[in-house]
């Protein structure tokens, strides 16, 4: 599995200021300028390329599914808290830069919808979900649902049900167009924040820690290094309450992105503790430092929301 992994492009060279934040639907920036910036540097990761479609896909993260396959090929990855707190992971891909392979594949949750409604209905693949959200993931109007498809398979080397993986070509081709989802980039860093070597975050029952090594970070999960990077980071604080769909075992946690509050962010081995907003599902969010928009480095980010 571990020679499906792809690594993520190599960061831009130039200071990137990409489209601004548009709310509804629709794929592109607000105006003129935008939409030709938008042409020529990615919305999730500020490389150098025309937008492409997106597709995020559930991974698991418990002991037993690590390593994970293709992580290192995501745009974005998001760390969210699930049942007994406990962590599971969303990739999202840029449909042009796709690993071979992603996985292992679980379930999707609430927190799901919301968290992507941001996007330009991409597509979500997923091994299953609680009965009555099913339903309603299918139907959503924010979201393509994939799951149980030809593209999903299974490696018997694991044990189930740590061992479901995707092909995401077919999937990615569902998604809709990468749209301004609220991030900025430049390749200096900004002025301020603090000089930090390590920092970390965590759930009820989960840790991440991530390590600057003088050009990325590198992620650890429950005290174990990982074989993923990324050029920035974000901790994101939430608000977590019950979610409206119970898994047979009891609540569900849901991470409530929309709102504003505290976040932590990481770029080129400095810490800023900035804010975060979205005032409305369909909208993008913004991160600030001292009343600024705080630029991301050009390539990979971890957001992990922090309850």
């Amino acid at each position: 599995m571990s020679g499906w992994r792809a690594l993520g492009a190599a960061a831009a060279v130039a200071v990137v200021l990409v489209a601004g934040c548009t709310g509804g639907s629709g794929g592109g920036g607000g105006g003129g300028t935008a939409t030709t910036r938008a042409a020529s540097r990615s919305y999730l990761t500020g490389e150098p390329g025309t937008a492409g479609r997106v597709v995020a896909v559930k991974i698991d993260n418990v002991p037993a599914a690590r390593p994970q396959t293709g992580l290192n090929g995501a745009a974005i990855v998001y760390a969210i808290e699930v049942e007994g707190g406990l962590s599971r992971l969303m990739a999202v891909y840029d449909g042009r830069h796709l690993p071979p392979a992603v996985g292992p594949v679980r379930s999707a949750r609430q927190t799901d919808l919301q968290l992507l409604a941001q996007y330009d209905k991409p597509a979500l693949a997923f091994s299953g979900a609680q009965s009555r959200l099913l339903p309603v993931l299918k139907k959503s109007t924010d979201l393509t649902a994939v799951t149980g498809t030809k593209d999903f398979f299974r490696n018997h080397d694991r044990p189930a049900p740590h061992n479901e993986y995707l092909h995401p070509a077919h999937a990615a081709a569902k998604g809709g167009t990468a749209k301004d989802i609220g991030l900025r980039f430049a390749t200096a860093a900004p002025a301020g924040g603090t000089a930090t070597t390590t920092t970390s975050a965590r759930m009820p029952a989960a840790r991440f820690s991530f390590t600057w090594n003088g050009s990325q970070y590198k992620v650890a999960m429950d005290g174990r290094m990982s074989p993923w990077t990324a050029d920035n980071v974000i901790v994101q604080h939430v608000a977590v309450k019950e979610s409206d769909f119970h898994s047979r075992t009891g609540p569900v946690p849901y991470s409530q992105t929309v709102g504003h509050g505290s976040a932590v962010i990481l770029r080129n081995g400095r810490s800023y503790d900035a804010t975060w907003d979205r005032p409305a599902a369909s909208d993008g969010t913004a991160y600030t430092f001292d009343g600024r928009t705080l630029p991301l480095h050009p390539g990979r980010t971890w957001i992990v929301l922090e309850p």
